[in-house]
């Protein structure tokens, strides 16, 4: 054997070599990604125990907040048909207001009218003053 053909030899073992070493550290990766994967399964499986456990209180919580929301919503219909019948009389007495005191209003300016003038008539009729 010459010398070339034992560097190609050396060349070969070396490279076969580091096949081997690159297999075997891809098989040591794939052990251990595969026992992270068995944890990270095992805590998915402890989590969708959990959610489970935890279904039943949140759906009767929620059926309870739609309860209250429902009943806070009828509450706030009948207030506000309260508050239209009130606005409503509202109205009604202003509108009443308004026709009392057109009907007073004429009588009030005469009734003023008349003291006015009885007071302008004593005044001339004791002070002696003559028709302006």
């Amino acid at each position: 054997m010459s010398g070339t053909d034992m560097a190609v030899v050396i060349r070969e073992v070396c490279v076969g070599i580091g096949v081997l070493l690159i297999g075997v550290g891809f098989l040591y990766a794939s052990v251990q990604l595969g026992q992270m994967l068995t944890r990270v399964g095992a805590t998915l499986d402890e989590v969708d125990r959990q959610l489970a456990a935890l279904g039943a209180p949140i759906a009767e919580t929620l059926d309870r907040v739609s309860g209250i929301a429902t009943t806070a919503e009828e509450t706030l219909g009948r207030a506000g048909a309260a508050v239209g019948a009130l606005e409503r009389v509202a109205l009604l007495f202003s509108k009443g207001t308004s026709l009392v005191g057109s009907a007073f209003e004429p009588a009030v300016v005469n009734v003023g009218s008349t003291l006015t003038g009885v007071a302008a008539g004593l005044r001339r009729l004791v002070r002696g003053e003559a028709k302006p």
